[in-house]
This record gives structure tokens, C-alpha cells and sequence, in this order.
């Protein structure tokens, strides 16, 4: 669990110089312009204050983080447009209460991890929004009174003791595939997404669940794991459809991979719905243009971003918030690409 403090000492540019045993001026360049001392330098230096508590610019900052009025959004992905709209829940919340949002990129970050760190221990940012469960920084070598508050939205991470937001995936998985059922699939597969990402356990373990509910035998040929991108969801789609019982449904795990499996069933020559049923997960714009409209659990993904940003101001406004999970609610968006299995039909 992650502990957060508020506080910071009053440790001088000096003590850090001492601690880390390099001159003032080196301190000064380690913080400001990393990228002109060596790496263990910065190294160093970092450590030093940690183990000092120092704050930057001591003498004119107060002892509480509460005049950067700058955020951090640690993204997993920004390329992905599920996340534009949370973003957007944010920011807009954010700015009402006159802070500014920094966006950091994990999928492509390369050597900012020491960035998003350096931000942290200079006390240069008020707080943080999480969109993933991966941090960009290594709690376990990071003293707990470096890390400035902290929400998680969209990931559940119960390990992480941090307030978050967002929907039940179990349960709405569950729905997803229990909505197939209900048209009468018995086959049907799992575009599922990265194994390391908590919510995509628990998407699967409510496709799993649903199954089981029905009597369905669990069979692991048809359940093939992406990486959220249209890409992945069209490889998904060639291994499923070389099975030699092909599925008659598919349940993925984000709209995008069921784009991309939508785009190579068509070029394998299958008709969506008539002869395989699609649906997706996050209810993102691109699903409403794709032909037929997808099929989707839809997000509230605005949502999802104001209330992470309210509990993060209640946070930086003193408030005692609970670190638990505040449950917002799905809908499944029913469109053209789901059907009733075609009489007969047999997916080629």
C-alpha cells in the first residue's frame, strides 16, 4: 500500500550537497537540467533528497504542496482514444479550480521515468491522476514521503491503497457475453487484453463466468490475448477463425480489437452480424462509424475523469478521503454488429 504525505522538511540545498557529497552548483544541475551531470550524479543526488526531505526552491515555497497548482496524468497509452475523453473529465475539473494538467505517457516514456520522479521529490506537482495500474517510478526504492497525493481511475489495483474510480468490469463483461447467449451463441471466443492489466483479469473472469453460468465448458483455444490495438485484433481474429470450430461470437476486451477483428473478418469474407457477432468494450467514438455500428459496453468515460479529479482536490484541500473503489455505472450500447446466429451458418 502506498502511504502519501503532505508535508516536507525544511532541508536546504546544502544539506542535499552534503548528503550526496558533490557541490551546491551540482545539486542545482542535477534538478534543473538533469541531463548535464552523469548518471550517477543524478543519481546521488536524487537519493540525497529523499534522505533530506528537501523541497526546491525552500526558500520561497511554502512547506505544503500547494502553489505549483500543477497535476500529472501518468497515461498507459496516449495514443489510445479511450483515454481522450477521461483526460478531458480532468482537465476540465482540473482547470474549474485553476490547476494545470501535465500529461506523462508510460507506452512511451523511454527515459522520462526519471522526469515523472525528479517532479516529485522537487515537490514541483500538487498530485497525480493514475489511468493504469503501472507506475512510472519504483515504489519500493521511493520513500513514501516523496509521493504527492494520488487517485487511480479506470484500473482497480486494491494493493496500491489508493481512492479510485471506475466501473465493474467483472459484471460487465458478464452482461457482454450473457446479451450473446441470450441471442443464441453457444461458441463463443475472448479477444482479451495484456495478462499484466488488472481489469482485463477481471473482463475475463466475467467471460468466464458467464460460460459457466450457462453450462458452457471453458475451452482456452478460444481466448486469444491482445495488446489493445486494431492490430492485435485482427491476429485474434486469424487464429480464431483457423480453428477447426470456428466461434460463432466474439467478446473483446476493447472496442479496438473488435475494430480490427471486424476489418479482417470482412477480408476473410464474413458478414458481420450474419455470420459472426461482435462486441466490444469502452464504447469509444471510432464504434459508433465502423459498418455495422459496434456493439459495445459503454464507459462513462468523462466521468470517470471528474470524479477522479474531485477526490484528488478533496485530497489536496486537507479532506480525509478513503481509499476505496467508487463504482460508476455501464451500459451496454446495443448496435448492428451483434445478431442472432444465422440459421444453418457456419463461420468460414
Amino acid at each position: 500500500m502506498l502511504e502519501q504525505n503532505h508535508e516536507s522538511t525544511a532541508a536546504t540545498m546544502k544539506d542535499v550537497a552534503e548528503r550526496a557529497g558533490v557541490s551546491t552548483a551540482t545539486v542545482s544541475r542535477a534538478l534543473t537540467h538533469p541531463e548535464k551531470v552523469s548518471p550517477s550524479t543524478r543519481l546521488k543526488v536524487e537519493q540525497a533528497v529523499i534522505d533530506t526531505g528537501y523541497t526546491a526552491h525552500g526558500a520561497t515555497r511554502t512547506a505544503r504542496r500547494s502553489d505549483s497548482r500543477l497535476l500529472l496524468v501518468i497515461v498507459p497509452d496516449i495514443c489510445d482514444p479511450f483515454f481522450s475523453e477521461i483526460i478531458r473529465g480532468i482537465e476540465v475539473t482540473a482547470a474549474a479550480e485553476g490547476y494545470l494538467v501535465l500529461l506523462g505517457d508510460c507506452a512511451h516514456q523511454n527515459q522520462q521515468e526519471k522526469s515523472f520522479l525528479n517532479l516529485m521529490i522537487t515537490r514541483q506537482i500538487d498530485g497525480m491522476v493514475l489511468l493504469g495500474s503501472d507506475l512510472p517510478f519504483d515504489t519500493q526504492q521511493d520513500e513514501p514521503r516523496t509521493l504527492p497525493p494520488m487517485v487511480m481511475a479506470n484500473e482497480f489495483a486494491p494493493e496500491l491503497g489508493l481512492p479510485t474510480v471506475h466501473i465493474d468490469n467483472l459484471t460487465a463483461a458478464f452482461e457482454a457475453v450473457a446479451h450473446l447467449q441470450q441471442l443464441g451463441h453457444r461458441r463463443i471466443a475472448c479477444i482479451a487484453g495484456p495478462d499484466h492489466m488488472p481489469l482485463c483479469h477481471y473482463r475475463l473472469q466475467g467471460y468466464i463466468q458467464a460460460l459457466r453460468r450457462s453450462g458452457i465448458a471453458v475451452d482456452p483455444t478460444l481466448i486469444v490475448r491482445g495488446d489493445f490495438s486494431v492490430e492485435s485484433g485482427a491476429r485474434a481474429l486469424e487464429q480464431l477463425m483457423s480453428l477447426p470450430q470456428p466461434p460463432q461470437a466474439i467478446f473483446c476486451h476493447s472496442d479496438l480489437l473488435a475494430l480490427g477483428a471486424m476489418k479482417q473478418a470482412k477480408q476473410r469474407g464474413l458478414r458481420i452480424p450474419q455470420d459472426l457477432s461482435l462486441i466490444g468494450f469502452d464504447d469509444i467514438e471510432l464504434s459508433h462509424y465502423s459498418d455495422p455500428p459496434l456493439t459495445t459496453i459503454a464507459q462513462p468515460r468523462f466521468a470517470i475523469g471528474r470524479e477522479a479529479m474531485l477526490l484528488l482536490l478533496e485530497q489536496l484541500q486537507g479532506k480525509n478521503v478513503n481509499n476505496g473503489s467508487r463504482l460508476l455505472d455501464f451500459e451496454i450500447k446495443l448496435r448492428g454488429s451483434t445478431a442472432a446466429p444465422a440459421s444453418g451458418s457456419r463461420p468460414r
